[in-house]
């Protein structure tokens, strides 16, 4: 898809500059709103708006929801009122919000001025409410039904208010108050036998829903847990407010994902793709942690100083020194990086922590044995006996295998532990992940193997 975007790109590109306009459109209503959207992402600034103005109402409005938000913005800056107010007419009501949400002060003063009331009070609802919270996803745009209708008039409803809603397939079963007595689907609808039926006769009454303050990614693995298409979101009184889709539940999972790799690899996160963002913009994700993680590692070099005289005496204890951190800082990953996954899957808690400890355990002794067994024997054979040298003698060859062993199962026990803690404490998991874990297991494994080696070779 990839190879076919570029092609499409090229010809584009050159139908556009010899001003083959008809033809461009042709090409443009026979895709995907999300791949004109990538296209237009690899598009000069003045192509964007000449190409946007060839699509159909409705394909742009699709178009312009999938795109970046610095496109996005150059569109809004370029457009007369007319085409402003069509683009804003077709939006449903989240991406509405979204889209507000993203722009500067004086770019949302003008989307607001060219929506109607009614949208704007909507958008406003949406914006009220915290930031990856179910209520700032949600859409309020959703069929609600009475329980005394019949079939015939929920299709009839279904038929004219339909065209502007986000799913039409779940139809929410409302109270006069906009509690929730029910759902019932179109397909429910469909295969009706008696259209005279009443709704309230064909609806299940065993409703999931979610409330506006539940954090976005808990009702994502709703929707991912309960395969639903839609899930309902209530108020503090139990009042149906809005629906989140399940487009909106995958745009949020990606989210999320995407926020853990990147603080996992030590970067604050940031939303604009990576073509899209400036050396000096990624300089400032990066620097941050790269210093606090520099500064960190100065406990590695103390430790190396109290040890000095040590290492002098037996100078070839420091060329173990590498292989024994880098491979605590991986098992300390590995451990911290399938703990995070659980968490974020929802398969463990922090009441979990006895069992995970005591399976990490397990696992480790296992690696630590295998590990140290291996080294011992790469130590004795080939520092020993390929490099000739006098120096790895059994004694020596022990102590790093000893330590190899102790340095594995203390960095899996503490790579389970931190992200569990790190949840409890209210901090993001993924905070603990392979970085951060590497230069405390650094550390410790540093610690360990100059106090084995003082006490067993001085």
């Amino acid at each position: 898809m990839a190879q076919h975007n570029v092609s499409v790109e090229d010809t584009l590109k050159v139908l556009v500059d010899n001003k083959k306009y008809s033809t461009v459109k042709d090409v443009l209503v026979t895709m995907n709103p999300s791949d004109i959207a990538a296209i237009f992402d690899q598009l000069a600034e003045d192509q964007i708006p000449i190409m946007f103005r060839l699509l159909p109402k409705a394909l742009a409005a699709d178009t312009f929801v999938e795109m970046d938000s610095d496109n996005q913005e150059l569109l809004i800056k370029g457009f007369s009122d007319t085409e402003l107010k069509q683009v804003l007419d077709e939006l449903y009501i989240d991406d509405a919000a979204d889209i507000v949400e993203e722009m500067p002060a004086n770019v949302v003063s003008r989307i607001l001025m060219h929506v109607t009331p009614d949208k704007r009070r909507e958008i406003n609802e949406i914006l009220r409410f915290p930031e990856n919270s179910a209520g700032s996803i949600m859409t309020t745009e959703y069929i609600s039904l009475s329980p005394d209708m019949t079939v015939r008039d929920a299709f009839e409803k279904i038929r004219t208010t339909g065209v502007d809603k986000e799913t039409i397939y779940t139809c929410y079963v409302l109270s006069r108050f906009n509690r929730i007595l029910g759902l019932v689907s179109a397909k429910d609808l469909m295969l009706a036998k008696d259209q005279d039926s009443q709704v309230e006769s064909l609806m299940t009454t065993n409703v999931i829903t979610v409330n506006t303050m539940m954090d976005q990614e808990e009702v994502a693995k709703q929707l991912s847990k309960y395969n639903f298409l839609a899930l309902p979101v209530v108020d503090s009184d139990n009042r149906m407010v809005g629906i989140v889709t399940f487009d909106d539940a995958m745009d949020v999972m990606v989210e999320e994902a995407t926020e853990d790799m990147t603080i996992m690899s030590a970067q604050t996160p940031y939303d604009k793709s990576y073509l899209r963002t400036s050396p000096f913009e990624l300089f400032k994700h990066r620097i941050p942690w790269l210093m606090l993680l520099m500064i960190s590692a100065t406990f590695t070099g103390l430790i190396i100083t109290s040890f000095e005289s040590a290492l002098a005496a037996q100078v070839i204890l420091t060329a173990f020194i590498p292989m024994l951190m880098d491979t605590g800082g991986n098992s300390g990953s590995q451990s911290s990086v399938t703990i995070i996954r659980a968490i974020s899957l929802g398969e463990i808690e922090f009441k979990d922590i006895g069992k995970v400890l005591l399976k990490e355990f397990a696992t480790a002794l296992m690696c630590g044995i295998t590990l140290g067994a291996v080294c011992f024997g790469k130590v004795m054979l080939v520092d020993g006996l390929l490099f000739h040298n006098p120096q790895v003698t059994v004694l020596v060859a022990m102590v790093v295998c000893f330590t190899m062993a102790t340095t594995v199962m203390v960095a899996k026990l503490i790579g389970c532990a931190l992200p569990l803690l790190a949840k409890k404490l209210g901090f993001d998991p993924a905070v603990m992940a392979s970085p951060f874990i590497t230069t405390i297991v650094d550390a410790i494994s540093l610690m360990v193997y100059l106090k084995i080696a003082t006490a067993v070779l001085f």
